[in-house]
């Protein structure tokens, strides 16, 4: 399956862009790209699908219908992460200077073909 080339061309594809993953439904990466350490990135990924669970937990009592996916802003970084299904988990970060909807389109395309690609 082409997870790294895809995750790959996405944070190529999209300036700003530090790193990309695909983790499971435990939080356990599959696969990923990055500029930094791969350690690091896991447990952003980690952290990231925790609060992805949380808020997918929440869409009941919202009657906004399922979540599918955040973007969050810090002071030092924007991260995505996004519902791949009911299994899996795609989180991008994002320096400070990069373009999130820019970033969010990108994404969203990726997380498309993952999906076909998964399911």
């Amino acid at each position: 399956m082409p997870f790294k080339r895809l995750l790959t061309e996405l944070v190529e594809a999209v300036p700003g862009a530090s790193g990309a993953i695909l983790a499971d439904w435990e939080g356990e990466a599959v696969e990923q790209h990055c500029f930094g350490d791969p350690y690091d990135m896991k447990v952003t990924a980690a952290h990231w699908g925790i609060l992805l669970a949380q808020l997918k937990d929440l869409h009941p009592k919202l009657h906004t219908g399922p979540v599918r996916e955040a973007l969050i802003a810090t002071d030092r970084q924007y991260a995505i992460v996004g519902a791949l299904g009911d299994d899996y988990a795609l989180v991008m970060t994002l320096t400070d200077s990069a373009l999130p909807l820019v970033a969010l389109h990108c994404f969203r395309a990726t997380a498309g073909l993952l999906i076909k690609e998964i399911y």
